[in-house]
């Protein structure tokens, strides 16, 4: 059997290094990047159906710590159904109260309560919910398997109420499904800053995606098959992010755009008072 090391280099626009438990994720996001990563791991099943318990033959952390960022889930979750069963992250979590830089968790579930007095003896971390609908039709659907929209709210209110730094994290921004503003208002006060991504569709799972929007939202289809067949959607993107800056005001919380990876430089100021 292969052996991991505990953490890996990344080229994550906002992390250095990151740690990924397990090989597979079961929430079964139909819009899921990360779906690639059979390619690597030598499985043939769908993405969403397999995971795999990843044995470390070091668990040392990284040797230059200090103004570097570790993510714990970054392509796949690691409070996913299965860490209720093997417990990986409290193990974890011990050796991150010993890291000197950032560390952050982000995740859609709410078992990550189970280990909030771990997580509260990390000096310096951030957790993130990452949710991106409002409508529990749509969960079901495109996440069968994360915690429900009210579980990650209340999630994200309860680790904010007991001094834990939070984010959310709206990703992915489905156009016109995704409603921002309402995301804002019922988190405000709960997250410290929101960061939005952009529904990126390539690979097997666009045509998934489409059919879903053709099903449950005909009257959209003509704007995706617009931005994602006929690769015409910078302008829709660009008006959006211009009104993030009127959101992030009308709502009082820092909302960062993380659109389009490859142009976004590193933001290392998420430990102001304003904002982290």
């Amino acid at each position: 059997m292969k052996k991991y090391n505990l953490y890996s280099k990344s080229n994550l626009p906002d992390a250095d290094y990151v740690i990924n438990p397990y090989i597979g994720c079961t929430h079964g996001c139909m819009y899921c990047y990360a779906c690639f990563m059979g390619r690597f791991s030598g499985h043939k099943e769908p993405w969403g159906s397999y995971l795999e318990v990843k044995e470390y033959a070091s668990v040392r952390l990284p040797k230059i710590q200090e103004n570097k960022t570790i993510l714990a889930g970054s392509v796949t979750d690691a409070y996913n159904p299965a860490e209720k069963k093997y417990k990986r992250m409290p193990e974890i979590l011990k050796l991150l109260t010993q890291y000197q830089g950032h560390v952050e968790i982000l995740t859609k579930s709410n078992l990550v309560l189970r280990d909030m007095e771990l997580i509260r003896q990390v000096p310096d971390i951030s957790v993130g919910i990452s949710l991106a609908f409002i409508s529990e039709q749509d969960v079901a659907i495109l996440e069968p398997r994360a915690s429900n929209v009210q579980e990650r709210i209340d999630t994200l209110k309860t680790l904010h109420e007991n001094g834990i730094h939070t984010y959310l994290f709206v990703a992915p921004y489905f156009p016109e499904i995704t409603d921002l503003p309402r995301l804002l208002h019922l988190t405000k006060g709960y997250a410290d800053r929101v960061c939005v991504e952009n529904l990126n569709l390539r690979g097997g799972y666009r045509d998934a995606v489409l059919s879903f929007i053709q099903e449950y939202y005909p009257h959209l289809f003509p704007l995706y098959k617009n931005i994602y067949v006929n690769k015409k959607g910078s302008g829709y993107w660009e008006e959006i992010e211009k009104k993030l800056d009127a959101w992030s005001k009308e709502y009082d919380m820092p909302v960062l755009s993380y659109f389009y990876h490859e142009k976004i430089k590193k933001q290392r100021k998420r430990r102001s008072p304003e904002g982290k």
